[in-house]
């Protein structure tokens, strides 16, 4: 089967991991299928409250609290009929894949090592390990810095050797804000960018009248 051979790219979605100080990509992982769905949810910080002072009812405390989820597939069936050229998922099935995904929310073992040392030596103060920051790419329009906030795996068929081979993950992130990460840090820089994505898109969008919503004036 071929497709249409003028039929354009069609771009993957993903996570970046980069170093927090010197914005070096330590990791690049590509979904494999782009979910049919990316459910986005936005909380909004605002100043007034119920019963409280009326001249807050209109500030804003920060950027809404977004969160993204979706369900990523793994699947090795069509790389497994043809064994020879793909060892890795014969003897690993999607295991270095959903490796690669999971790893995102652990602490390196290095660092587990480390702080242990640090622990046995009578240390008082050991510091939570930082990990590097994820990037949620999805497009050139939205690059936005993730904390990894739900991780759930489905296992759905398996090899001889008990290797899954065909596996959905859902992900629950949520996005870093300047609130979050301040205005001096990469992610922050990479937040205030993509905010300013979304201004310059509004900008573009064609405005309605009054007269489509049955008025003449505000009065």
């Amino acid at each position: 089967m071929t497709t249409f051979p003028n039929s354009p790219a069609v771009l993957k979605g993903g996570l970046v991991l980069i170093d927090p100080t010197t914005a070096a990509v330590l990791r690049v992982i590509a979904l494999q299928y782009n979910p049919d769905t990316v459910t986005r949810t936005l909380q909004v910080k605002s100043a007034g409250t119920e019963g409280g002072d009326r001249s807050e009812a209109l500030r804003l405390k920060g950027p809404p609290t977004e969160t993204i989820k979706l369900d990523a597939e793994i699947d090795a069936t069509d790389q497994l009929e043809f064994p020879a050229q793909n060892t890795v998922a014969t003897q690993s099935g999607v295991f270095p894949a959903l490796s690669a995904l999971e790893t995102l929310i652990y602490p390196a073992s290095a660092q587990l090592q480390a702080n242990n040392q640090l622990a046995d030596s009578g240390t008082l103060e050991i510091l939570p390990m930082e990990t590097p920051l994820a990037l949620f790419v999805w497009s050139q329009r939205r690059i936005v810095p993730v904390r990894i906030t739900e991780f759930s795996v489905t296992e759905e068929a398996f090899d001889v050797a008990l290797n899954p081979i065909r596996v959905k993950v859902s992900l629950g992130m949520r996005v870093l804000s300047v609130d979050d990460l301040g205005f001096q840090h990469k992610g922050g820089s990479l937040f205030m960018s993509y905010l300013q994505q979304k201004e310059q898109l509004a900008a573009r969008s064609t405005g309605a009248v009054l007269r489509t919503l049955g008025l003449t004036r505000i009065s």
